[in-house]
């Protein structure tokens, strides 16, 4: 009989360590440590693969096939990859479950309609053409549950099968005798092996829960979608080593205070990362914004002091976003400095050059700085759409509603170019903006046929005489 051992593992990266420390000496994680059985069985081999010379193999594009939600198929790089595995995390209750049931239900009812249009076009003879049903696995809600979800999404259909199962093999064995077009596993922090004998939701079982399921995508080229919940600081919970096995990340964004949620792609082998898809949450589930530049500025006010428009690039998407300034002098003796949607220390930073190189002394004041519609913005494009929300608010001087701004700007107070800078001037024609600031390097490159007034600025300096009106 083989002998049972016992470890102390991180519960947030999957150090060992033969005894219970306070500190992981890998991650530096505090009180993460906690006890697991380990038994030396070995995982199956799927068998040994023969190298062969590149020169030898037949390239080709990956077949997709579209969920049919466009903003879903958007951050997935065009569409659904055969045996890709995908993870997706975000807060509880945001919405994970009713995207992925929604999407479900757009795979069957594409799959209908193709099948009928097989049947209905006599001369037309493709073989194994026949439906397939797609596989919702779920870990923690019941089968009831699920179906009330489906009921106020006004899903009904025989081609999705609820499995509700936690045991990884009883999950493959179903899948395989199935052979679904897609399996849902709802949650993997919940599904466990019988392989090991820790609890699951452990390092060890999500480790090798989500390799076993990585396995049976790749070998059945059947797509497999992970829900994973997050940890408090916003990270999927479980080993990191989760976010490597999976072809794509995707992390579901928003504020509970507005209805409007972000799906980001963090990781994806099959397209670009940090494409976003924008969704509306209402009762009858998720509905897809097209336009959400229009959307995140519908309730701009005019005329107000410290708001201005950036343009923002998020994969190869341009956005035009609000961003509001509050500047006011402090009551404390020390002055706050508070971000919402944008990085805090960037922040920090530019007060600073607005200090020593324009001479504007934010050193008794609170400053203030949020994204409307709770985006979170990355790129440092944004930086003299900070910088003039700032001397806006500051100053008490208003902007003029139909300029936006894009550019970075370095600690010497100059204003640095940015890539795509003719994809953002495009949709912001569309919106109707009608003059731009812009660094001169971007300027000088422009051939600008689409009737906006393009501004080149040099520095800080250059940034603050024309944002006046």
């Amino acid at each position: 009989m083989s002998k049972i051992k016992t470890v102390f593992q991180c519960q947030a990266c999957g150090y060992a360590s033969p005894k219970w420390l306070g500190k992981c000496p890998d991650c530096g994680a505090w009180n993460s440590f906690s006890e697991e059985k380990q038994s030396p069985k070995a995982l199956k081999s799927f068998g040994a693969s023969e190298p062969q010379p590149l020169s030898r193999i037949i390239g080709g594009k990956e077949k997709r096939t579209a969920v049919g939600i466009n903003e879903f198929d958007r951050v997935l790089g065009g569409g659904l990859v055969n045996g890709a595995i995908i993870l997706i995390g975000g807060d509880p209750g945001i919405g994970k479950s009713t995207l992925l049931l929604q999407a479900v239900a757009k795979i069957v009812k594409s799959q209908e309609s193709r099948v009928k249009g097989q049947i209905s076009d006599t001369k037309l003879q493709i073989p194994n053409s026949g439906l397939r049903t797609v596989l919702y696995v779920s870990g923690e809600e019941s089968p009831e549950q699920i179906k009330l979800r489906a009921e106020r999404l006004s899903i009904d259909s025989d081609n999705i099968m609820l499995l509700p199962e936690t045991l990884v093999e009883n999950i493959i064995r179903t899948a395989e005798d199935l052979r679904p077009s897609a399996v849902v596993v709802d949650s993997i922090q919940t599904i466990y092996t019988e392989e090991l004998t820790s609890a699951p939701g452990s390092v060890g079982q999500i480790r090798e829960s989500a390799a076993k399921l990585m396995f049976f995508a790749k070998r059945s080229e059947i797509p497999v979608f992970l829900i994973g919940h997050v940890t408090k600081e916003g990270a999927i919970a479980g080993p990191r080593v989760l976010e490597h096995l999976v072809d794509t990340v995707l992390y579901f964004e928003g504020d509970r205070g507005h209805p409007y949620r972000i799906l980001r792609t963090i990781k994806n082998r099959f397209g670009s990362t940090n494409e976003i898809g924008v969704f509306e949450m209402t009762d009858e589930g998720l509905i897809e914004i097209t336009n959400p530049s229009e959307l995140f500025m519908s309730e701009r006010p005019l005329g107000a002091s410290g708001s201005t428009v950036i343009a923002t690039m998020e994969g190869t998407r341009p956005l035009l976003v609000e961003l509001q300034a509050l500047v006011s002098p402090t009551t404390f003796g020390m002055p706050r400095r508070t971000s919402m949607g944008v990085d805090f220390n960037r922040v920090n930073l530019l007060i600073a050059v607005l200090e020593k190189k324009a001479g504007i002394h934010l050193g008794g004041m609170d400053v203030f700085i949020n994204i409307v519609g709770g985006l979170k913005i990355l790129e440092p494009a944004a930086d003299i759409g900070i910088i003039s929300a700032i001397v806006s608010s500051f100053r008490e001087m208003p902007m003029d509603a139909k300029t936006f701004l894009f550019g970075e700007v370095g600690l010497s107070g100059e204003v640095r170019a940015v890539a795509q800078s003719e994809a953002r001037l495009k949709e912001a024609a569309k919106i109707g903006f009608k003059k731009a600031i812009i660094p001169k390097n971007n300027a000088e490159r422009l051939k600008n046929d689409l009737g906006i007034t393009i501004v080149g600025v040099r520095n800080v300096e250059d940034v603050i005489e024309n944002i006046r009106i």
